[in-house]
């Protein structure tokens, strides 16, 4: 979510040694803003089955979760820092009783790294309380912000997530009921939006009109059909909920005791699914288009062999989300597939800063090569994208280290050339490494044999979709929902660059 003020003195994120190690120790990939999870089941232990649900999606943000739920008119919260599993404990959950429940978990950037930001937002109404937990990026949040402030809105967090919460209660207070002051509410919001909103009638699941970030129904067996909402299918995988369908852009499913009810709170725009939660956020078991993430991604590995083959021994895959194409590109070039890299996956973020000689050593601390694999071979080594090329680089002079003659790297997605500014925390343009640099100049300063990305125009045909129904704009530059000014000049530093 996008910080809107600074922290406050006695709020502050935790310290970092310097500017430089902080950079260092970021994952050298887009990162998403959160997962989000609804639920409604009377009879069912509501608070449980939405730690689950948080559990699965825990991938798409590490820095806080939180669970609200509605037991009548009494709400029950619980959120802090920390991964789902230290956030939540059974004692915490059994003492949050209900029949609704909605949950969150978030990534954000370090200066709303707080846990006073942690979601789910509750704000009050004369209906009673509600809880929001929100999935993407406003771009309207300076004049949204201003507005709920002439009209004196207690606004205690720095997050867009809170403000959607206030206008809503202020329509609900206005006197609308919870779908009239909702859609009311959501006309004045202009970004990506996927939402779940708990209130004492019912569960709401919502997306913008063009369909940024992901949001899915799934249904529980039981009679009456008790309903579940999830950024992914794995959300519902998890605690045995089929998938039903998506929520539409621009729809709102409000769910109740009398069951689910669509309405078309918006006219659908042309959908703009973010390619980027196809190519990397989104679990491989996750399903989207009738199909698993891990056949999308295989394809893209498929194409890129097709496109950039090399001569080479065997090829690698960067673990987790790099292996998939890794082996579409070994299916498709002849070439062995095979573990080179071995993921330490119990390594979770941490805030203690690695020892400078552990900074020098690059990055054994989660990858470490398997020299007897390595050794004097031919390599081709596959990922997903390179955002600032830190990382890359560490990983290239490690696999030399364990005695690979060459190295041939690959990914699987275009050059990442303009910030997101939809839910997505992407440095400044100045801070891409493909938006300064040319691939002949990424190599060399990667230190690889060869390098090659993966075609705007293969990864769109890979997905068997229309092409113009995904949200490409950290490729390309074009994006769907026009940009404000001040905001496009903090982040956008150099002319925009044709893929």
């Amino acid at each position: 979510m996008i910080p809107t003020h600074p922290a406050t003195a006695d709020d502050q994120p935790l310290p970092t040694n310097n500017s430089m190690n902080y950079q260092e120790s970021r994952p050298d990939k887009p990162e998403e803003a959160c997962g989000v999870f609804g639920i409604y089941a009377p009879g069912e232990d509501v608070a449980k089955l939405t730690y689950f649900g948080l559990y699965a999606l825990q991938h798409r943000g590490q820095e806080s979760a939180g669970i609200a739920t509605f037991d009548g008119e009494q709400v029950h919260l619980h959120k802090d820092m920390g991964l789902v599993s230290q956030v939540f404990n059974e004692a915490i959950l059994s003492n949050l009783p209900g029949n609704i429940g909605v949950g969150h978990t978030r990534y954000s950037t370090t200066g709303s790294s707080r846990k006073v930001n942690a979601q789910p937002a509750v704000v009050d109404t004369h209906l009673g309380k509600l809880a929001l937990a929100h999935n993407g990026n406003l771009v309207n949040v300076k004049q949204l912000r201003e507005e709920l402030l002439q009209k004196n809105c207690n606004l205690v967090t720095t997050t867009d997530s809170e403000m959607i919460a206030f206008a809503i209660a202020e329509e609900i207070n206005a006197g609308k009921n919870w779908l009239e002051g909702s859609i009311k509410a959501f006309d004045r919001l202009v970004g990506a939006f996927s939402l779940v909103i708990g209130t004492p009638a019912g569960v709401m699941g919502v997306r913008d009109p063009n369909g940024i970030r992901p949001l899915v129904i799934g249904t529980l067996e039981s009679d009456p059909v008790r309903y579940v909402l999830a950024s992914e299918t794995c959300g519902l995988d998890i605690i045995g909920a089929e998938y039903l369908r998506d929520v539409q852009p621009g729809e709102l499913v409000w769910i109740t005791e009398k069951g689910l009810a669509s309405y078309q709170w918006h006219q659908p725009q042309q959908r703009k699914l973010c390619i980027f939660e196809m190519i990397y956020f989104a679990r491989p078991d996750s399903v989207m288009h009738s199909e698993s993430l891990y056949s999308y991604r295989m394809r893209l590995g498929q194409q890129l062999a097709a496109e950039s083959p090399a001569d080479a021994d065997i090829v690698i895959g960067v673990p987790d989300s790099g292996v998939p194409a890794a082996i579409g590109f070994s299916q498709a070039s002849g070439i062995s597939y095979a573990e080179g890299l071995i993921k330490n996956r119990y390594v979770g973020r941490t805030f203690i800063q690695p020892t400078q000689t552990m900074r020098e050593s690059g990055i054994r601390m989660k990858l470490n090569p398997l020299k007897d694999v390595l050794y004097g071979k031919r390599v081709i080594i596959v990922d997903d994208s390179i955002v600032r090329g830190t990382t890359s680089r560490k990983l290239v002079k490690a696999l030399r280290e364990a005695g690979a003659l060459e190295v041939h790297m690959r990914i699987s997605s275009p050059p990442v050339t303009h910030p997101c500014f939809y839910g997505i925390d992407t440095d400044s343009q100045d801070q891409l490494i493909a938006a300064t640099r040319s691939v002949e100049e990424i190599t060399k300063q990667l230190e690889v044999d060869s390098l090659a990305y993966l075609s705007w125009q293969g990864m769109l045909t890979a997905t068997r979709e229309d092409s113009q129904s995904f949200c490409s704009a950290c490729f390309t530059g074009d994006y769907p929902i026009p940009i404000p000014e001040p905001l496009k000049g903090s982040k956008l530093m150099l002319e925009k660059i044709t893929v």
